[in-house]
């Protein structure tokens, strides 16, 4: 692949299983260079993460369409093997959560049947990571020299760009539509504030579809979606 051509996006589109697919015909280790991926996914190439969830799927019986899809990511890889995460600190110690999901998805344990109750089950279950997180920020904060002003305002937000979920878990109310939702989704429902100022409060924001950085975590997109949302 040195002399590949580069491509502008990890991912083309959905992946399947492929079960009348030719077999994988390539000299190199499918389970070794996604194990080399996935590592690089989680490090500092997190815009590569829903193409490498893909491929990684299809380990144990790899057809040639997977294995074009991990040279359609390594193209993409020398395309932008400068690129990388830009981290640029502020002055505050806010947690901001973009939360996104993947509708109907194929080979989930839980395939949704409509996209409200598939972000609403993500926003739970992302919340019982963005909470934790907040506590252990303030914990942090009394172990070292931190002016009072800025540890009294850290703030926790889940960001949702479906108004589905946002008003559900702002108003918390039950509705027809929403009643067979699972009880345990619900559980955040007691640490929502307006400002998520608190130990463990989170305040849930609306934003416009356009603005959601997490949504090339979720599917794949064309170029321009991608490259404005990425890191």
């Amino acid at each position: 692949m040195t002399d590949c051509n580069p491509n502008r996006i990890p991912a083309t589109g959905p992946l399947g299983k492929d079960p009348d697919g030719e077999p994988m015909n390539e000299e190199w280790n499918y389970r070794s260079i996604v194990g080399m991926l996935m590592y690089l996914s989680t490090k500092t190439r997190p815009d590569i993460t829903f193409a490498v969830s893909q491929v990684a799927r299809f380990s144990s019986d790899p057809k040639q369409s997977h294995a074009t899809a991990v040279k359609t990511i390594l193209r993409y890889l020398k395309r932008t093997r400068t690129k990388g995460m830009i981290i640029k600190p502020t002055g505050k110690l806010n947690l901001d959560l973009f939360v996104d999901a993947d509708f109907c998805g194929l080979y989930n344990t839980e395939p949704h049947t409509d996209p409200n109750s598939a972000e609403y089950n993500a926003l739970s279950s992302a919340l019982k990571t963005l909470i934790p997180l907040k506590r252990l920020l303030i914990e942090a904060t009394d172990h070292v020299e931190l002016d009072n002003g800025i540890r009294a305002t850290i703030r926790a937000s889940a960001i949702e760009d479906n108004q589905g979920p946002y008003f559900l878990a702002t108003n918390q109310r039950i509705t027809s539509r929403t009643r067979w939702y699972l009880n345990k989704w619900h559980w955040f429902w007691q640490h929502v504030t307006k400002d998520g100022v608190g130990p463990e409060t989170v305040a849930i924001h609306e934003l416009d579809t356009s603005l959601q950085d997490a949504d090339y975590f979720t599917k794949a997109q064309s170029c321009e979606p991608f490259e404005s949302n990425r890191f």
